[in-house]
C-alpha cells in the first residue's frame, strides 16, 4: 500500500492566494512573447499600434503591480490530486474560496461575481472559486488558476454536431463564432478548442486548453496540431484583427483538445480568452 501523503489546505490557501495577485498582475511571459510575435506579424498600422498599447500595458502592469485589466474575472481552478493525497485542515473547497477573497483583496482586484444570474447581488469577495477537480494515480498536487473575464466567456460557444458535419462543419462552426464575437472578445484572442466526450465534458476541455503552457505550442497528437494551424490561418483571414480595428492577426494561438465520445455525437466547444491572457500554474 503506498503511504498517504498529508497536506494542510491552508497550503492551497496561501498558493491560490498568490497566484490570484500574480496572474491579474503579471501575464506569462510565454504569452508575453506571443504578444510579441503577434506584432511582428501584423500588417495592419493600427493593428501593430494596438499590440505596442498592449504590450506596454504588460511591462506597466507588472512594474507596478496592479491588474493588466479592470475585469479580473472569474477565478477559474484546476486541480489535480493524486488519490493518494490526504487533506487536512478542514474544507478544501473553502480554503480555495478563501485564497481567492484573500488575494483577490491582497491585489486590489476587482470583486465580479454575483449570487446568481438572477438575484445579482455582489458577493463581495470574488467567490465562489469555479474549481474543476480531477483526480489521478500518485500524490502529486497540480494547481492551475485561470483569471476569466467575462467579456470574452460570453463569446463562447457550443454546438452538438453530427460525424456526418465532420471536421469541416466544426471548422465552420468554430470561424463562425469568432466572426460573431468580433471586437466583443477584445482581439488578439487566445482559442480553446474541447472536441468530444459529452455536453459538459467538451465545454471543460475547451477552457482547459486555454492553460497549454506555452501559449501557441502545438498539441503533442499530429492530427489536432495541423488542425491548430489551420484553424490559426482561417480565423487571421477573417480580418478583425486586433481589437477589432482590422488586421491580419486576430488570434495568437488556437488550442485544440480532444476526448473520446458517442457514435452518434461530435461535440464541439469554443471557449476565447482575450489579450488579457491570465494563466499561473504551480506544482504543491
Amino acid at each position: 500500500m503506498p503511504e498517504l501523503r498529508t497536506v494542510d489546505v491552508a497550503e492551497v490557501e496561501a498558493v491560490v492566494r498568490k497566484l490570484c495577485v500574480e496572474a491579474n498582475h503579471e501575464l506569462r511571459e510565454d504569452h508575453v512573447a506571443a504578444l510579441e510575435r503577434g506584432r511582428a506579424a501584423e500588417e495592419s498600422p493600427i493593428g501593430r499600434e494596438v499590440f505596442d498599447r498592449l504590450l506596454e500595458n504588460a511591462r506597466v502592469s507588472a512594474a507596478e503591480q496592479i491588474a493588466f485589466c479592470q475585469d479580473t474575472g472569474y477565478a477559474v481552478v484546476f486541480l489535480t490530486i493524486g488519490q493518494d493525497v490526504h487533506f487536512t485542515g478542514g474544507s478544501l473547497a473553502e480554503a480555495i474560496d478563501r485564497g481567492v477573497a484573500e488575494g483577490y483583496s491582497d491585489g486590489y482586484l476587482r470583486a465580479s461575481l454575483v449570487r446568481s444570474p438572477v438575484d445579482r447581488v455582489n458577493t463581495g469577495d470574488n467567490t465562489p472559486a469555479m474549481v474543476h477537480y480531477d483526480l489521478v494515480p500518485g500524490s502529486g498536487i497540480e494547481l492551475t488558476l485561470l483569471v476569466k473575464g467575462a467579456g470574452c466567456d460570453n463569446m463562447s460557444a457550443l454546438r452538438m454536431l453530427t460525424p456526418a458535419a465532420g471536421v469541416e462543419g466544426m471548422k465552420r462552426f468554430v470561424v463562425e463564432t469568432i466572426e460573431k464575437a468580433g471586437p466583443s472578445a477584445s482581439p488578439p484572442v487566445t482559442v480553446g478548442i474541447g472536441m468530444g466526450g459529452t455536453f459538459d465534458r467538451a465545454a471543460v476541455l475547451a477552457k482547459r486548453a486555454l492553460t497549454r503552457d506555452p501559449t501557441g505550442s502545438p498539441s503533442p497528437d499530429p492530427t489536432l496540431a495541423e488542425l491548430e494551424a489551420e484553424l490559426v490561418e482561417a480565423i487571421n483571414a477573417t480580418g478583425i484583427g486586433p481589437a477589432g480595428f482590422g488586421g491580419t492577426v486576430t488570434t495568437v494561438a488556437v488550442h485544440v483538445e480532444a476526448y473520446p465520445t458517442h457514435i452518434a455525437a461530435f461535440p464541439v466547444a469554443i471557449n476565447l480568452d482575450c489579450h488579457s491572457h491570465r494563466v499561473r500554474s504551480v506544482t504543491l
